[in-house]
C-alpha cells in the first residue's frame, strides 16, 4: 500500500513509524527530520489542501492519513472524497467535534452523554455577567481551535475574567475565542481514549494520561502535553465498557440523527469523577503526545486498521492491544510554551532503539545537521514490560539527548505508578 501521512509533529513521526512496519512506501507532508529517516518527505504544507489532493492522485496514494486538526476541520476530507481519493478523517460536518466546542457540547447534550454543565456565548458582556454568578474553580474554552490551549482553567474569579477577556476581547486565540463555552469544573482523574471509527462503529486503542501541565507535580500552564503513559490503569475494564456504553454509542447515534457518517480516529478526553466518566472533550484526530505512547503498544498492520475504516467497513477488525507499557517525555524549549529560539543544534541520540524511540516533533534538516524547529522538539518513548521499566527507559534514552535551554518533566506516568505503588 502507498500511503500519505500529512503533518510534521511527533503524533506523524509515531505514525509513520508504525505504518511503516508494514508498508514499504509511506510519504508525508512535509513531515521532519526524524520522519525523513523512515517516509520520503514531501514539501507540502497541511493547509495546502488542493496541493495534497494533487499529490495523492498523482502519485497513486492508496491511503492518506491525516494527523492535525486544522486540516480536517477546513475540510480535507470533503476534497479528497470529491477526487475519488480515500482518507482517514472526518469530512468537515464530522470535523465540528473538534473544531466548535459549543457544538460539541450541545450534541453531547442532546445525546445524553455524560458533561460538565455548560453555557455558550458569543456576547462578551453576557458571559461577563453570567460567571459572576458561577461556583469558582471554573472552566472557560475557546469554542474554536487553539492548538490545545484554548481550555483555561480558573482557580479564581479573577482569573476567570481574566482568560474570557484574553479570549473575547484581546482576541487572544483569535476567532476561536470569539466564542466562548464556561462549564462547571470537574473533579477526578483524566485519561485520553482513543478510537478509530468506520462511521457505523469505534474500536479503541490503549487507554492514556496526558500530561498538560508544565512542571512537575502538573504545575504551571497549560501546553499541548508534556508526555503520556499507556496503558493507564485507572481506566479499569469496567470503566472501558462505560465509556463504550455511554460515550461512544450515542456519539455514533447523534452522528447518525445529523447525517454525519464519521469515518477517521475519534479522541474522548475523559474525567474519572465519583460519579463515572464524563467527557471534557472530543477530539477528531489522534492525540499529540498520546499517539506517541499508544502507537507502540498497538500490534499489527495499522495501515491495514485504517483503511478499513475509510473504506466504512471495520467489522470483525480491532486494535491489538500489547501487554507492554510505554512512556513518553517530550524535550521542549527553553521559553514553550511561549516564545521560544528555534534553529539550535540538537545533538545525541536522536533516533533511539527499539524499547525507547525518539519520535521527533520540531526539527528540522539544516547543512550543519538536525536543529529545533518548534516548541516542542522531541517525544521520547520507553517501552516496557511494566510502566516502571516503560519510565526507565524514557528517562535514560533523553539523558543522551541535549540542546540549549531543553527542558523536561521528571514526573511523566506519577499517577500510574503511584496507583502501582498502593496496589490498586
Amino acid at each position: 500500500m502507498r500511503i500519505l501521512v500529512v503533518g510534521g509533529g511527533g503524533r506523524e513521526h509515531a505514525l509513520v513509524w508504525k505504518l511503516a512496519q508494514h508498508h514499504k512506501t509511506v510519504f508525508c507532508a512535509p513531515g521532519n527530520a526524524g520522519i525523513a529517516r523512515t517516509a520520503e518527505c514531501v514539501d507540502i504544507k497541511p493547509d495546502n489542501i488542493p496541493g495534497l489532493a494533487d499529490f495523492a492522485a498523482e502519485t497513486g496514494i492508496d491511503l492518506t492519513v491525516v494527523g492535525p486538526e486544522t486540516p480536517l476541520v477546513d475540510g480535507i476530507g470533503d476534497e479528497f472524497a470529491r477526487r475519488g481519493l480515500v482518507l482517514f478523517g472526518p469530512m468537515g460536518d464530522g470535523a465540528r467535534l473538534e473544531g466548535d466546542k459549543s457544538f460539541a457540547k450541545r450534541l453531547m447534550q442532546e445525546q445524553g452523554i455524560p458533561t460538565a454543565r455548560f453555557e455558550v456565548f458569543d456576547d462578551y458582556e453576557k458571559a461577563r455577567t453570567y460567571l459572576a454568578d458561577q461556583l469558582i474553580p471554573v472552566v472557560v474554552k475557546a469554542s474554536g481551535l487553539a492548538a490545545g490551549k484554548g481550555a483555561v482553567v480558573c482557580a479564581t474569579r479573577e482569573q476567570a475574567e481574566q482568560a474570557l477577556r484574553d479570549m473575547m476581547v484581546e482576541a487572544r486565540f483569535g476567532r476561536a475565542g470569539s466564542r466562548v463555552v464556561i462549564e462547571q469544573f470537574l473533579e477526578g482523574e483524566e485519561a485520553s481514549i482513543i478510537g478509530v471509527c468506520d462511521g457505523k462503529r469505534v474500536a479503541t486503542m490503549a487507554a492514556s494520561q496526558d500530561h498538560k501541565r508544565l512542571n512537575d507535580g502538573d504545575q504551571g500552564p497549560n501546553t499541548g502535553g508534556m508526555g503520556a503513559y499507556a496503558p493507564a490503569a485507572v481506566v479499569t475494564e469496567g470503566i472501558a465498557d462505560a465509556v463504550e456504553e455511554k460515550v461512544f454509542r450515542p456519539l455514533l447515534k447523534g452522528f447518525d440523527r445529523l447525517g454525519i457518517e464519521f469515518r477517521g480516529a475519534v479522541y474522548a478526553g475523559i474525567m474519572l469523577t465519583k460519579d463515572g466518566p464524563f467527557v471534557l472533550e472530543f477530539n477528531c484526530r489522534f492525540g499529540d503526545p498520546e499517539t506517541q505512547a499508544v502507537l507502540p503498544l498497538t500490534e499489527g498492520d495499522l495501515g491495514e486498521l485504517l483503511l478499513a475504516c475509510a473504506q466504512g467497513d471495520l467489522a470483525g477488525r480491532k486494535p491489538v492491544k500489547s501487554d507492554k507499557a510505554a512512556v513518553c517525555v517530550v524535550a521542549a524549549s527553553g521559553g514553550y510554551p511561549g516564545s521560544y529560539p528555534k534553529g539550535l543544534p540538537v545533538s545525541g541520540e536522536l533516533f533511539g532503539s527499539d524499547d525507547a524511540v525518539v519520535f521527533h516533533a520540531g526539527t528540522r534538516i539544516e547543512a550543519e545537521g538536525i536543529v529545533t524547529s518548534g516548541g516542542r522538539v522531541l517525544g521520547v518513548t520507553g517501552i516496557g514490560a511494566d510502566l516502571p521499566e516503560a519510565r526507565d527507559r524514557a528517562y535514560a534514552a533523553i539523558g543522551n539527548i541535549s540542546f540549549d535551554g531543553m527542558f523536561f518533566r521528571r514526573d511523566i506516568g506519577h499517577r500510574g505508578l503511584a496507583r502501582l505503588s498502593a496496589g490498586r
